[in-house]
């Protein structure tokens, strides 16, 4: 007899045995549905994390649900040594649905950015001939958590105490033309060494910072003269995040290389890196994934993909954003003294203190807490709002309720 799973577990136990590598909040989630979760004490909660940007179709969706409870029953785990048809069935659509002719599945974002960056780098040896191959990301930006992607992490926060740091990697800020320019220009003198730049169509670790979408046309434009690869790391913004299928459509500009994660599967692991033709130069053995692009995998990403259409999503994304940006941008004129701007794409949204107030979005968030609503921060002064993608109107209205709520009580 199979034991049921434990729906409650101490937290002092907790923090004996399980690594000390977050800063948790104090609750205990055991159930979700729809864009609502419960803790171990019965409490519910409006979820604006979903996981940060990850559970695209909320908990307990049904068709989700009968997809992975299905594919466990039947085959949920082979090696990539065979052929997987769900695994093809996903590619098919990622190809159909995006600029990109060739995908590697992997298992999270951090996995698909290395797939990426070793692509390039292949690409930069064996097509163009560089010795060194070098890759510029932007400054403030989040590329994952492995040693090559913490080094492309333009914060160095998160590369503090794990150096020495991959080699290959330059920086510059975001959304300045005129400083990428210059470094592109430095750095291939006597001879070309930049094989790439990746960029963020959005920051999400960074602030919630769009794009500028003057500005990104412009590096689709430098790369192209100068033969340099242009990757966008899509894991957080992709899948419909955006109100596009993907945050390059919302620039009007087209990656050679772009990569997915979080959202693609609803919260089953998955990673996806997506590429060109002409720089899909991967042979067998140059890189691999045991879990990767597996049958539970991706059947639950597949439905993920075919729901966002059947239920029209990216409308929903659209409007839903709209109408929460509005509401935060009412709340940000009866607090000016607090807040300093609210902007995002779709249901991506941050909400920045001013940088004069003690106040910082983890106190934010915690006061959110107490009224009901899971937010994220974004940076010590930036609230970030994720809901899942099927958030309703009337749960957009709670949501800006209890956030005006935690306000009202910060400021007095």
């Amino acid at each position: 007899m199979v034991a049921a799973p434990p729906t409650s577990f101490s937290t002092d136990a907790f923090d004996q045995v399980v690594m000390t590598t977050y800063g948790r909040f104090p609750i205990t989630l055991v159930r979700g549905e729809g864009c609502r979760v419960w803790d171990d004490q019965g409490r519910s909660y409006l979820d604006f994390v979903a996981g940060i940007a990850t559970c695209t179709l909320g908990h307990a969706h049904p068709a989700l649900v009968e997809t992975v409870s299905r594919q466990m029953q039947t085959l949920h785990h082979v090696s990539n040594l065979y052929y997987i048809p769900q695994q093809g069935a996903l590619a098919q659509w990622l190809v159909a649905h995006s600029c990109g002719d060739r995908v590697f599945f992997c298992n999270s974002g951090a996995e698909a950015n290395e797939a990426a960056i070793k692509l390039a780098r292949k690409y930069a040896h064996t097509v163009r001939h560089i010795a060194n191959p070098i890759i510029i990301t932007a400054q403030a930006s989040f590329h994952g958590r492995t040693l090559a992607t913490i080094t492309a992490t333009g914060q160095p926060k998160y590369q503090k105490h794990f150096d020495p740091l991959v080699p290959g990697f330059a920086y510059v800020p975001y959304n300045d033309l005129a400083a990428l320019e210059a470094l592109v220009a430095t750095l291939d003198q006597p001879e070309p060494q930049v094989a790439a730049i990746l960029l963020e169509p959005l920051q999400g670790e960074g602030g919630v910072r769009p794009g500028d979408r003057p500005y990104f046309e412009q590096v689709r434009q430098l790369c192209t003269e100068k033969g340099i690869l242009l990757i966008f790391d899509e894991v957080q913004v992709g899948i419909g995040r955006t109100g596009s299928l993907w945050g390059y459509e919302t620039l009007g500009v087209e990656p050679d290389i772009f990569t997915s994660a979080k959202g693609l599967a609803g919260g089953v692991p998955i990673g996806a890196m997506i590429a060109k033709e002409f720089c899909a130069v991967f042979q067998p053995g140059d890189h691999a994934s045991t879990f990767g692009g597996n049958p539970l995998a991706t059947a639950a990403a597949l439905t993920v993909c075919e729901t966002l259409e059947k239920e029209n999503l990216l409308e929903n994304v659209r409007d839903r954003g709209q109408q929460l940006r509005t509401g935060l941008r009412e709340l940000a004129a009866a607090y000016p003294q607090l807040i300093a701007e609210v902007r995002g794409w779709g249901l991506i949204n941050g909400l920045e203190l001013q940088p004069d107030t003690p106040l910082t979005a983890a106190e934010v968030v915690k006061a959110a807490l107490a009224e009901g609503l899971l937010l994220v921060p974004a940076g010590p002064k930036v609230v970030r709002f994720v809901p899942p993608l099927i958030v309703s109107a009337a749960e957009i209205d709670m949501a800006l309720g209890a956030v005006s709520r935690a306000f009202a009580h910060l400021a007095a």
